[in-house]
């Protein structure tokens, strides 16, 4: 219900209460005397200012609760479906793997060099990582957002940067993810250089149609799997949209683990 309507029910009702008082009134002929004289209504509704607005407040909490409950329910059966239903990201073997090949868990990401939120998501990536150890492997998928000016541009350097060494690109990717307020094409080639790499080389790979595919595929990925922002994530397929606490990730992860050890 609007707070408007239930502002004029609410009125209507008070309004109703008084007009009892003074004779038996049906409900068609309070409407049409309400109708008439809508005075009336206001004049009930600046008299009784204080109920109203507890009864509204009352209401609005009472819905907002029901809408939690709906979301929590919505979220909690959409869990059970991923888990009976795991999605299965493209993984080959020109894909990059940090970590064990043949990992225990697959963690996979869509990411944004210049999302805040995705910042968070590196660190948790990070605890995961460390958590796991060998039984977690890490793969970065690219959904760099239109309103970021420079998370493209820094997903097309990466792109490159693997080119020439993968192994280096991790240490790229990091060093992206922990200057995000340096982010830009000097910040790219500097730090390229400061790997070792061939800047020129890089230049021009970022630029190339192969990366542009690859990232191409990689947001068409995401936006198949219904990642509308970012992060997002896939846990051996079960999907995290947003930069959930550590506790989120562990917790799927024992539950994957929990058919094991019955």
């Amino acid at each position: 219900m609007k707070i408007s309507h239930a502002l004029i029910a609410m009125a209507i009702a008070l309004t109703a209460c008084a007009a009892a008082q003074a004779k038996e009134i049906t409900g068609p002929e309070l409407k049409q005397a309400l109708e008439k004289n809508p005075d009336v209504l206001l004049e009930a509704i600046k008299a009784n200012k204080a109920a109203i607005f507890s009864i509204m407040s009352q209401a609005a909490m009472e819905e907002q609760a029901r809408v939690r409950r709906e979301a929590e329910e919505a979220d909690r059966k959409a869990l059970e479906e991923a888990f009976k239903n795991p999605l299965k990201p493209a993984i080959d073997d020109k894909t990059r793997i940090r970590g064990e090949a043949n990992a225990k868990y697959t963690l996979v990401e869509y990411s944004d060099f210049q999302c805040p939120y995705c910042s968070r998501g590196y660190q948790i990536v990070e605890e995961l990582r460390k958590k796991y150890g060998k039984d977690l492997r890490f793969i970065y998928k690219h959904q760099p957002l239109s309103f970021h000016p420079n998370a493209m541009p820094a997903a097309q350097w990466l792109e490159a940067v693997a080119m020439q060494s993968p192994e280096k690109s991790w240490q790229f990717h990091d060093t992206l993810f922990t200057n995000q307020d340096k982010l830009g094409v000097d910040f790219f080639k500097a730090t390229a250089a400061g790997l070792g790499l061939d800047v020129t080389k890089c230049e021009a790979d970022a630029a190339s149609q192969g990366v542009k595919d690859k990232i191409a595929a990689d947001m068409a990925e995401a936006e198949k799997y219904g990642f509308t922002g970012t992060p997002g994530f896939l846990i051996n397929g079960i999907p995290v949209k947003g930069a959930y606490p550590l506790e989120y990730f562990t917790d799927i992860i024992q539950k994957l683990d929990a058919p094991k050890a019955n």
